[in-house]
């Protein structure tokens, strides 16, 4: 991982706030052979006496679920917006352009969870993403048990103990407080992620430059 002190996220808060809005993530193990596997699921995070937890389900008898079965160790990547940034819009030019981005990298070990753990995530899961609402028809409990009794079987519910977190916000940190709010400007002006990427830097500017030149954002506001 990119591994400089300026592109870290200080306040777990962000780090969790980044998995809750970004929950799609990137699932990779390996065999014990070294072949690798990977497959992109929702997780659901839970924080349980200090410790993150990650919960999710996979297809059973594919590729990754056979290499989890043989070798638990794994690794979920979620990544926020990215952006391309260009040196043209720093105060000095004449060096590299970059991109910036926000990554969570989570190692630990998958374990299996029984029939009941599965039913219960199930609930969790497709009551978190239908926004609360019980009576929504792909709640768990309103599924058509002809449904559900084909597709239990088929999936595998899993927990990881995040062992290991590491990650990094790179969002032009190192760049002096004119390229800063140019670079702001600039992809906030592009719109799509690099406007997100742009927001996300807003939040980070008074803290960057408590003496700074007085700045509402009002070019943000629009």
């Amino acid at each position: 991982m990119y591994n400089f002190s300026y592109f870290k996220a200080k306040d777990k808060k962000d780090i969790i706030e980044l998995i809750e809005t970004h929950p799609l993530a990137f699932l990779t193990g390996s065999f014990l052979s070294g072949t690798q596997v990977a497959t992109q699921i929702p997780v659901l995070l839970e924080e349980r006496d200090g410790e993150l937890y990650l919960q999710g389900h996979i297809m059973r008898n594919t590729d990754h679920h056979k290499a989890f079965v043989e070798n638990p160790n794994a690794l979920l990547v979620f990544t926020g917006p990215n952006a391309y940034v260009s040196a043209s819009w720093y105060s000095n030019p004449q060096i590299g352009s970059t991109w910036n981005y926000m990554s969570v990298h989570i190692n630990g070990k998958i374990n299996f969870m029984s029939d009941e753990g599965l039913v219960q995530l199930m609930r969790k899961l497709t009551l978190k993403f239908e926004g609360g609402n019980t009576e929504s028809q792909t709640f768990y409990d309103n599924l058509p048990d002809t449904f559900v009794s084909k597709m239990m079987p088929a999936i595998a519910g899993f927990e990881i103990k995040a062992e290991k977190l590491e990650n990094v916000f790179k969002l032009s940190q190192n760049r002096d407080e004119k390229s800063y709010l140019n670079i702001m400007e600039q992809l906030n002006a592009r719109g799509g992620s690099s406007a997100l990427v742009a927001e996300e830097m807003k939040r980070r500017f008074t803290e960057l430059f408590p003496e700074g030149e007085a700045w509402d954002g009002s070019k943000f506001d629009s």
